[in-house]
């Protein structure tokens, strides 16, 4: 016990081993992170699969306009429930590569969420309020879209 003891406080009062404990606790919380975003990804298409069979062929057996475009909505999500959960690991794994968050990886996986809810939105059930909020963080994450990739595109050159 005393010798951890001693070995955290000389962690503690080193800095290059302090910052070093803390890239390699980093690194390790990055895999952790990791392998729970590659299990998800698994159950998201899993999901998606089951759905595409299941959905399908209820709607196949009793065709209506409502049921298929209800289940195309639901099938959509799903899909694109399974592209979000690739584009956090890849921001995961990017991060693993470079030690930095890539912010335009950040911002292109949110507008893909942010699509995902208006594509599986019912306008029915939503207020005026809630779509003007969508539109806006829509906006908000085009606009700093455009300027993070002009950034990125001119820093390249």
């Amino acid at each position: 016990m005393m010798r951890l003891l001693r070995r955290l406080t000389a962690i503690l009062n080193e800095d290059e081993k302090f910052l070093h404990t803390v890239e390699s606790i980093e690194g390790v919380v990055s895999k952790i992170l990791s392998i729970g975003m590659i299990f998800v990804t698994f159950i998201a298409i899993g999901h998606l699969g089951y759905a595409l069979i299941e959905k399908l062929l209820l709607t196949i057996d009793r065709p209506s306009n409502e049921s298929f475009n209800t289940t195309l909505f639901e099938l959509f999500g799903l899909f694109l429930n399974v592209l979000i959960a690739l584009e956090i690991l890849e921001n995961i794994t990017a991060y693993l590569r470079k030690h930095v968050i890539q912010v335009e990886l950040v911002i292109v996986t949110s507008l893909i969420a942010v699509s995902r809810k208006i594509i599986i939105l019912d306008l029915e059930k939503k207020s005026s309020s809630d779509l003007i909020a969508l539109a806006v963080a829509v906006f908000s994450l085009s606009v700093g879209y455009a300027i993070v990739h002009q950034t990125n595109r001119t820093n390249r050159k």
